[in-house]
């Protein structure tokens, strides 16, 4: 049984990050290694609660109680096995996901100290990885082929369930490079990539094959897929940046979407030799018709207030920014969880700071740009802004203008991470006959097949813009939907259903 007495003795404590003035000089992960001490007190902390909320919390129903005990009597091997039994790729959750489980945690409530769950998630995939992922036998061949198309979390998910149920599967991604968003998208000091290409090594020995440089739709057509296997799963994610084409100077050079930086900036990163991806200063990060987007000696304007924006924030300090500031439409959210706005055990509206933040930059409350300022050639110089109230009437967001607020911020470089608007509109949607609805994405069916016979949907093509858990659920569920379409042989496992949401305030 676990120690219950084990949040009385420790407190929540995570490992130290890398010194900022080390940290920034080059692109590695912020977090060192945290140590088998550490871990194994902070999963001592885990009651393994009469009703584990942190279940809810998690759409991947990972078995949290069970392996951070596992953790504290020393019993790692069965830790990864109880681990990966609902996870295929705890080391990127480890380290991408906002840890909903954590706001979940019973020891949470009352503005406690909860779990350092995704500390101990990372820490027992890394023991994994230092071992070596091993390949998980796969059964007889069972005749049948699927398509993966897109080959991020859900992708990937999906196409080694699918192996290892043995079906032939194949993932399509238009990039030169396999893993979605998390390989270009998501920056170093993040997710070293290394981590990504352990899980590809994975994979093709379970007999999953990849093709990269293939734009669906384009290079090869819906029907030529359908020729060639017997379902096909969509996972391309929700690309379609939210822009803002009304506000006056959107169009001058420097206004870009922060997907843009941020993809420049992995390539960078990418292309340099080890020994140079150790240094902050690479290549200028370019376009791909060549011009820069890189920050260096900029100031440099960031508008949202998310994951993204932290990442560009990160990206312009490694890059040698001038200065940065970070602006947000709504105003500072409190310290702590507000529980009539936000019960125990929903996701809370608080101030969340990053790394990235703490490496410098300003973050600005409560502003909205109203002009992007051209320098006269056709290059933004400056963002005007201004102080707003936000409210909500009728379901719409209403913005007004604080009269007499205004003010110019420097801006060499804008960049523009204000949320996706669904996937992407591409030839492949029209080639199978699957629409976007309202939302940007496209709707599953109970069996998480759109309108289209034999053809599924998963992860943020299918929620819009969501959580990398999130994405791996649906890949997992769709996968089993997919098995049973082909006649498999028993179940694979569907933590979530099509119309699941996540845990919120009714």
């Amino acid at each position: 049984m676990p120690d219950p007495n084990g949040f009385l003795r420790y407190d929540r404590r995570l490992p130290a990050r890398r010194p900022v003035s080390v940290r920034i000089s080059d692109w590695r992960e912020v977090y060192p290694p945290a140590g088998e001490e550490l871990v194994r007190e902070q999963a001592t902390r885990c009651m393994d609660c009469g009703i584990p909320f942190c279940h809810d919390g998690c759409p991947l129903g990972n078995r949290i109680p069970d392996w951070n005990d596992l953790v504290r009597t020393g019993n790692w091997d069965a830790a990864v096995e109880s681990l990966h039994a609902t996870n295929n790729f705890p080391e990127f959750t480890g380290r991408l996901c906002p840890a909903p489980c954590e706001a979940a945690c019973v020891l949470g409530i009352s503005g406690g100290q909860p779990v350092t769950i995704k500390q101990v998630e990372v820490e027992i995939a890394d023991a994994a990885a230092a071992r070596g992922f091993t390949p998980r036998p796969v059964p007889a061949p069972s005749g049948r082929s699927v398509a993966v198309v897109g080959s991020g979390p859900a992708g990937l998910a999906a196409a080694q369930q699918l192996a290892r149920a043995g079906h032939t599967v194949t993932v399509y991604e238009r990039d030169d490079a396999i893993g979605g968003l998390l390989r270009y998208g998501i920056p170093d000091f993040k997710l070293e990539k290394r981590h990504i290409d352990a899980r590809l090594a994975q994979l093709a020995a379970e007999g999953v094959r990849f093709r990269t440089g293939v734009n669906v739709g384009v290079d090869v057509t819906a029907e030529q897929l359908r020729a060639e296997h017997d379902a096909v799963l969509l996972a391309c994610g929700a690309l379609q940046g939210r822009d803002t084409p009304e506000t006056p100077g959107r169009a001058l050079r420097g206004v870009h979407q922060a997907m843009a930086h941020l993809v420049a900036a992995n390539r960078a990163v990418a292309t340099a030799t080890t020994e140079e991806a150790g240094e902050r200063r690479l290549a200028p990060a370019v376009l791909p018709d060549g011009s820069p987007i890189d920050a260096a000696g900029k100031h440099v304007v960031i508008i949202g207030g998310g994951d993204t924006a932290a990442d560009c924030l990160g990206v312009a300090h490694r890059q040698g920014a001038a200065g940065v500031h970070q602006l947000d439409l709504y105003p500072q959210p409190p310290q702590e969880r507000d529980e009539a706005r936000d019960p125990w055990p929903t996701w809370p509206w608080v101030l969340r700071s990053y790394p990235a933040h703490e490496e410098g930059g300003e973050r600005v409350f409560a502003v909205a740009v109203q002009e992007f300022v051209d320098d006269g050639t056709g290059q933004v110089r400056a963002v005007r802004i201004a102080e707003v109230t936000v409210e909500k009437r009728d379901g719409r967001r209403i913005v007004t203008v604080v009269p007499g607020s205004e003010r110019e911020l420097p801006a060499d470089l804008v960049l523009l991470a204000i949320g996706f608007e669904g996937t992407e509109r591409q030839p492949l949607l029209e080639q199978f006959g699957v629409t976007r609805n309202p939302r940007g994405a496209v709707d599953a069916r109970d069996d998480w097949q759109t309108d289209a016979d034999g053809v599924f949907v998963a992860g943020d093509m299918h929620r819009g813009a969501s959580l990398i858990v999130w994405a791996i659920a649906e890949g997992r569920a769709a996968a089993a939907a997919i098995h049973a379409y082909l006649g498999g042989v028993g179940a694979l496992p569907a933590p979530v259903g099509p119309a699941a949401q996540a845990l919120a305030a009714r």
